[in-house]
C-alpha cells in the first residue's frame, strides 16, 4: 500500500468524524480535562466544487506527540459521509482550491522542504507535486480555463542577504530586511505527468530509507510576474488572461494602509494601476463578465481605518472613478464574492454573523441567511445557487452546512463536530446587556454551568476578548488558554463582555474608546460586574478578571486601578502605551486610536497606560507572554511584572519559548491553561490545585 493511502487509513480509522458512536458511553454529566477539550478536532474554511457536486473543507487535529496541530482535507458529496483525501507527515497548509471542471483540488502541503503545490484527484488516488519553491507557497488560485494556476511567494533570500550572512553573520536592519511577497504562474496541466515535467526532483524519503531510492517527481517550472511590490490577495478575471492584485510597498504591517490594486496581462507581463489612492483599497474581485472590479475600500481615510467602517466600492476594469456601494450599511463588509446572482458577503450584526446580498446598482442590502446566528467562511457554486459555509451557535460546535439561496432550503449540516462534546457538562450560554458609565448600551455573553443555581450567587470570571474590534458570541466552541469549561464545572459563572470598540455594533460604538482606551474599557467591563451582582448572579467576593492581547491590556489597566477582583491574568497585554508604540510591528494602531504620539501628547499615553497607576495595584496578577511576541512585545510583560513586585503585589510572569503573539502548540495550550486554572484555584476558590506533575502522573494531563 502506497505511504499516503497507509496514513489516510491511520487517520481516518480513528476519526471522529467517522467514529462518534464512541462518545455515547460517556456519563450525561462528564467534565472533559483541559486536554481533551484542546484534543478535538476543528473545521476550516469549506470550498464548494464550482458544479455544486462536492464541498472540500479542512479539519485539524492535535498531534499531542509531534507537538503541532496536523491539517488534513476532507470531501463531502451529497449522500456519502465525509473522507479524509490528503495525509502528509507535516501538514496540508492551506484550503484548498478546486479545479475550474470540479476534477481536481489543489493544496499547499509542507513535506520537508517548505509549503507546496499539489493536485489531488476529486474522485481519489494519490497527490501529485506541482512546485518546487525554495521559501513555500502562501496562496494560490486556478485561473478559470483550468490552464494555470497563480501563486504567492515570498522565497528564499537574495543572493546580497546569503552573503552578507556569511561575512557578518546574523543581522536586521528595522523596515528594510524584508523579502517581498510576489505573484507566480504555474501550469496545470492534469493530463499526462510527462506534459509538465521541465524539471524532476528527489521526493522526502521515507524514515530510514535510501533518499537515493526515493521517486522522481515531476515538477512545473513557475513563471514569476513583472511586479515589484509586496503582493497581497489577488484574483483572475474571468477570461483568465488578468490578475487584479493587491500590494503594497513591503509585507510590514505598519505599511497597510498603503495598499492599492494593480492589474497584470498575463499574456504581455504588463502591469497598470487599477485603484491607487490615500487609505487602504485591497481585496479585488471580477464582476461575472470581467467589466468591473469590486474591492473593500478605506475611501480615501488614511488617519482611522482601525475602527472605522471599510466599504465596498467598484471601478471599472480599465480604470476610472470608483463608486462606494456600502456607505449606509453600519459595519464591515467581508469576504465579498460577485456571482451571476449577484454580490454576497459577510458582516457581524451584533453577537450574529450573517450573509448578505448588495445589490450593485442601487448598494441596497439585505441578509440572506437567518441561521445558523454565526455565519463565516462562505464558499459558492459557480452558478451562485449554493453555498457551502461554517455555522456555529449556542449549542453546536462549528459544523460544515450545504443550503441552496435560489429557493428556501434548510441548511443541510455536512460534518459532526458537536458530536465530540456527547455526555459533556457544557452549561449554557446567553446574550445579556447592560448600562455603562457613561449611557453606552454593552452587550455580552454569559455562560452558566449546568448546575446553576438562580437562587445563589455564584463566583464570577470575566473573559475579556481580543481587538479591540474582536467579539463575544454566545458558542459553543472557543479557543484560548483559558479553561472556561473547567471554571463553569467548578460552579462559576463567565462574563465576556463586548466592550466599546467590539465588532458588531456600528462604528459609532467602535470609535468609544478612540483616546478613551482603558477607561472606558473598564467601565464597560465594571458596570458588567455591577449588573451581574446586582441580578443577584455575581458573588461579589470572588471574582476575577482574564484575557489576551487587547484583553490583557485591559485586566491590566484593571488590575491598577481596580481592587474589585480577587485575581487577575494578563495575557500578552499592553502595560506602557509608549513601550508598545516603539516597539510594536503596528505602529499605526497606537496614533490612531490615542490619535498622537508619545511626543505630541504624553497625557494620553499616560492616562491609558496601566503603569500610570501601578503605586495602587492590590490584586495578584499572573502574566502571561509569547518570547518572540512582535504585536505586543514582551518588554511589556516585564515591565507590569517588576513593577507589581516593587509594590509587593502577588505575581507570576510565564514566559512561553519560541511563540509570538498566540500560543499555536497543544503541550504550551495546555501549558498556559494550567497556570491560569492554578491562579483563579488559589485566589477565587482558596484551593491549591495539584502540582503539575501529580495530574500528569495521574491522569496523563490536567
Amino acid at each position: 500500500m502506497p505511504a499516503l493511502s497507509r496514513a489516510i487509513g491511520r487517520i481516518a480509522a480513528a476519526s471522529l468524524l467517522v467514529a462518534p458512536l464512541s462518545f455515547a458511553q460517556r456519563p450525561s454529566d462528564a467534565v472533559p480535562s483541559m486536554k481533551d477539550w484542546l484534543s478535538m478536532q476543528s473545521v476550516g474554511a469549506p470550498v464548494m466544487a464550482p458544479d455544486g457536486s462536492g464541498v472540500a473543507y479542512p479539519v485539524t487535529t492535535a498531534d499531542w506527540e509531534n507537538n503541532r496541530y496536523d491539517t488534513e482535507i476532507w470531501l463531502a458529496r451529497p449522500g456519502t459521509a465525509p473522507f479524509q483525501i490528503t495525509a502528509t507527515e507535516k501538514e496540508s497548509s492551506i484550503t484548498p482550491r478546486w479545479s475550474p471542471d470540479s476534477r481536481w483540488i489543489a493544496f499547499l502541503a509542507d513535506r520537508g522542504d517548505g509549503r507546496q503545490l499539489f493536485l489531488i484527484r476529486a474522485a481519489g488516488g494519490e497527490a501529485r507535486r506541482l512546485t518546487n519553491v525554495k521559501g513555500g507557497i502562501t496562496d494560490v488560485a486556478w485561473a478559470p480555463d483550468g490552464s494555470r494556476i497563480a501563486f504567492t511567494s515570498a522565497g528564499p533570500d537574495d543572493d546580497e542577504t546569503v552573503a552578507r550572512r556569511k561575512a557578518f553573520g546574523e543581522y536586521t536592519v528595522e523596515n528594510e530586511d524584508y523579502r517581498l511577497t510576489r505573484l507566480f504562474l504555474v501550469a496545470a496541466d492534469t493530463g499526462s505527468q510527462r506534459s509538465i515535467a521541465a524539471s524532476c526532483i528527489r521526493a522526502p524519503a521515507a524514515r530510514g530509507a535510501d533518499s537515493a531510492a526515493a521517486p522522481c517527481v515531476p515538477v512545473a517550472v513557475p513563471t514569476a510576474l513583472p511586479i515589484d511590490a509586496n503582493v497581497g490577495s489577488f484574483a483572475w478575471s474571468p477570461d483568465s488572461r488578468r490578475i487584479a492584485f493587491t500590494h503594497t510597498p513591503n509585507p510590514l504591517l505598519s505599511f497597510g494602509g498603503l495598499a492599492d490594486i494593480s492589474v497584470v496581462d498575463v499574456a504581455s507581463r504588463t502591469v497598470r494601476p487599477l485603484v491607487a489612492g490615500p487609505g487602504a483599497d485591497s481585496d479585488p474581485v471580477w464582476s461575472p463578465d470581467g467589466t468591473r472590479v469590486l474591492f473593500s475600500t478605506a475611501a480615501g481615510d488614511t488617519a482611522s481605518n482601525y475602527y472605522r467602517n471599510a466599504r465596498l466600492a467598484v471601478v471599472s476594469a480599465s480604470g476610472g472613478a470608483t463608486t462606494v456601494l456600502t456607505s449606509t450599511f453600519d459595519e464591515n463588509p467581508g469576504s465579498a464574492v460577485w456571482l451571476p446572482s449577484g454580490i454576497r458577503f459577510l458582516a457581524a450584526q451584533g453577537t450574529a454573523q450573517r450573509l448578505f446580498t448588495l445589490d450593485a446598482t442601487t448598494g441596497s442590502t439585505r441578509s440572506v441567511l437567518s441561521s445558523p446566528a454565526v455565519v463565516r467562511s462562505t464558499s459558492f457554486s459557480r452558478d451562485g445557487s449554493a453555498v457551502a459555509f461554517i455555522g456555529e451557535d449556542a449549542t453546536t460546535l462549528p459544523e460544515i452546512y450545504r443550503t441552496t439561496l435560489t429557493a428556501a432550503a434548510a441548511p443541510v449540516k455536512l460534518t459532526s463536530m458537536t458530536a465530540q462534546t456527547a455526555g459533556w457538562a457544557l452549561g449554557t450560554r446567553e446574550v445579556v446587556s447592560w448600562a455603562s458609565k457613561d449611557g453606552a448600551r454593552i452587550e455580552g455573553v454569559l455562560y452558566k454551568p449546568a448546575n446553576y443555581d438562580p437562587a445563589r450567587r455564584h463566583p464570577l470570571l470575566v473573559a475579556i476578548h481580543g481587538g479591540p474590534t474582536g467579539i463575544s458570541r454566545p458558542v459553543l466552541g472557543y479557543g484560548s488558554v483559558y479553561p472556561i469549561t473547567q471554571f463553569l464545572a467548578k460552579g462559576a459563572v463567565v462574563l465576556m463582555p463586548n466592550y466599546r470598540g467590539s465588532a458588531g455594533y456600528g462604528e459609532k460604538f467602535r470609535s468609544l474608546n478612540v483616546r478613551n482606551l482603558g477607561v472606558g474599557d473598564a467601565w464597560d467591563v465594571l458596570s458588567g460586574v455591577d449588573s451581574m451582582i446586582a441580578r443577584g448572579i455575581a458573588d461579589s467576593t470572588r471574582m476575577g478578571s482574564m484575557g489576551w492581547s487587547q484583553g490583557g491590556y485591559i485586566s491590566a489597566f484593571l488590575t491598577t486601578t481596580s481592587n474589585r477582583f480577587k485575581a487577575v491574568s494578563v495575557g500578552a497585554g499592553i502595560s506602557d502605551w509608549t513601550t508598545y508604540y516603539v516597539s510594536t510591528d503596528i505602529h499605526p494602531f497606537t496614533r490612531q486610536y490615542l490619535q498622537a504620539t508619545p511626543w505630541s501628547d504624553p497625557e494620553i499615553y499616560a492616562k491609558t497606560s496601566p503603569i500610570t497607576y501601578v503605586k495602587q495595584a492590590r490584586t495578584p496578577t499572573l502574566i502571561q507572554h509569547g518570547e518572540l511576541d512582535r504585536r505586543v512585545p514582551i518588554s511589556n510583560a516585564y515591565q507590569l511584572y517588576q513593577a507589581l513586585q516593587d509594590v509587593g503585589v502577588p505575581t507570576r510572569l510565564v514566559v512561553y519559548k519560541g511563540f509570538g503573539h498566540g500560543i499555536t502548540k497543544p503541550r504550551e495550550q495546555l501549558a498556559a491553561s494550567w497556570h491560569n486554572w492554578e491562579w483563579f484555584s488559589k485566589y477565587i476558590w482558596n484551593e491549591t490545585a495539584p502540582a503539575l506533575r501529580e495530574a500528569i502522573a495521574t491522569a496523563g494531563a490536567p
